[in-house]
């Protein structure tokens, strides 16, 4: 990754802004629906700041002077100069996904973030916020969290019964209609090539929802980043007993390629 992904809270905190025109307002847009304040460079309290000036070496010189504060600081179209970038963002509050180049490209993720605008239903704020308020119901009925992520990871799947990019999915029935607790269930994939593209929709599926990964030392990398970053690992050699454990286990197999 080119940068580390964050999300930060801005509501009722100051955040400078220097620069006139269109793009100063559209920071200052920004800002102000993530509840910031745009305040001048005189401000002590403020942590971050965005630059919006066209001149290029006032840009480099506020920028300088705004990092020896110790701000982090975002320049509008010069990422050399920049701590951190602004993404393109699709807002289904609280619900928020960002899409960033790096700054090499703000086009491209606007075109990402408006081909994700199309897909992603208006339901899916009231979606995280239901199962917000589900959590101690599944408590209740799963006390085990791995039993309970896995029954909540079967829900979201595609086509489950909480499917996020379904017609209307419903948590108080869920937890009505939920019976009994996950099946211990092993897949084994073969890899046709390293490149993850490769995998088949299933494959790529099964990845990101196994609670195991099983595999030796030649497994690809490009493929173990497809999983959950809390699977556990399990390196056998290829000929080696897998054994039994909860939940859904992926054994990846890898032959010739």
């Amino acid at each position: 990754m080119h940068s580390l992904p964050l999300f930060v809270r801005l509501a009722g905190e100051p955040v400078i802004l220097l620069g006139e025109g269109e793009a100063a307002q559209a920071k200052r847009r920004l800002i102000e629906r993530a509840g910031g304040l745009p305040v001048g460079e005189d401000d002590i309290a403020a942590r971050i700041a965005f630059i919006a000036l066209d001149d290029e070496d006032e840009a480099r010189e506020a920028a300088a002077r705004l990092k020896a504060r110790g701000l982090l600081v975002n320049v509008v179209d010069r990422p050399p100069l920049c701590d951190f970038t602004t993404p393109a963002i699709v807002d289904r509050d609280p619900v928020l996904v960002a899409i960033a180049t790096g700054g090499l490209s703000a086009g491209l993720a606007a075109a990402l973030r408006q081909r994700l605008e199309d897909l992603l239903p208006a339901h899916l704020g009231r979606l995280a916020t239901d199962l917000h308020a589900a959590r101690g119901a599944m408590r209740t009925a799963w006390p085990e969290p791995g039993e309970r992520r896995r029954m909540l990871a079967r829900a979201l799947a595609p086509e489950g019964v909480l499917d996020p990019l379904g017609a209307d999915p419903e948590v108080d029935r869920w937890l009505r209609e939920s019976e009994g607790g996950t099946a211990t269930e092993t897949i084994i994939i073969r890899p046709r090539s390293a490149d993850p593209d490769d995998l088949t929709l299933r494959e790529a599926r099964a990845l990101g929802l196994a609670d195991r990964i099983v595999h030796d030392l030649t497994a690809p990398a490009a493929l173990l980043r497809r999983a959950r970053a809390d699977a556990v690992r399990l390196v056998l050699p290829a000929d080696a007993p897998v054994p039994p454990a909860p939940g859904l286990t992926v054994i990846l197999e890898i032959t010739e390629m």
